[in-house]
């Protein structure tokens, strides 16, 4: 994992929420349809509600929103600054969620006991940009898995993204003009990995403010990690586009069942 994804998120910490158009309702929104899904493809129901750890909550998205829906949830991410915020904003909301610091590649030894479901959406498994560092996760990540319960990523839709290669997100302009985010994307000479650069721009009190963040991703492919999950020990693995989930992003799904 490339030592700018730290940097990135803590320094996001404090703006996240600035990249939705507004915030809270994506949380409702995210809940809502990840709910939906995970409960379509459980194959049992806990009466005392499902357990569910999101190991890249962020600040919250996707934790607060499915504890909201009734789940157990536990939240970890490897930025600090994250996981405080995202503290703040379960409290403020009135929301019980476990909280704590895990790298993807350190689940087995960092968070304790085993979950129904182990989550992890928005692109965050792609920072993995070495196929070692991406069996070590998803083998960690199978370790928090209870039999026959299920792992549930989210990703960009990469096999269409590596043919059209975009330099850049069509910038999204909120608050009547006075906010716009967007990203450039430099692609490496090898085309599977990319930086992106993040930029959002403020108007406040009169003055433009521009912030920047940068971190790299790999161009993950789908029939890339197919094989890595099978070879971590997952089954029944299946791959759900936003036309059929719901979801903004793809969505891979794969089963504990040994």
């Amino acid at each position: 994992m490339d030592e700018s994804v730290l940097d990135f998120y803590d320094n996001l910490a404090e703006d996240y929420h600035l990249i939705f158009v507004d915030w809270k309702q994506a949380i409702s929104w995210q809940g809502e349809v990840l709910s939906n899904f995970i409960h379509s493809k459980l194959h049992f129901f806990m009466e005392g509600g499902t357990s569910l750890l999101d190991c890249s909550c962020g600040i919250g998205t996707q934790a607060i929103g499915l504890a909201n829906h009734g789940f157990k949830v536990t939240g970890t991410d490897l930025s600090s600054a994250s996981i405080e915020r995202a503290k703040k904003e379960a409290e403020s909301l009135g929301v019980g969620i476990n909280f704590g610091l895990a790298d993807f590649r350190s689940l087995e030894r960092d968070v304790p006991g085993v979950y129904d479901v182990v989550l992890s959406a928005d692109n965050a498994v792609p920072h993995l940009l070495t196929d070692e560092d991406l069996y070590l996760a998803v083998r960690n990540m199978y370790s928090k898995v209870k039999q026959g319960g299920i792992l549930l990523l989210t990703i960009r839709n990469y096999n269409e993204l590596v043919n059209e290669k975009p330099r850049a997100t069509e910038p999204r302009v909120f608050d009547n003009g006075k906010r716009i985010v967007f990203q450039v994307w430099d692609w490496a000479d090898h085309e599977k990995t990319y930086r992106t650069n993040h930029f959002l721009l403020q108007e406040i009190n009169g003055q433009w403010i521009t912030k920047h963040n940068k971190t790299q991703y790999r161009a993950l492919l789908r029939e890339e990690l197919t094989p890595i999950l099978s070879m971590a020990g997952f089954s029944d693995i299946e791959w759900t586009m936003p036309s059929v989930s719901g979801y903004y992003q793809p969505i891979v799904t794969a089963r504990k069942t040994v």
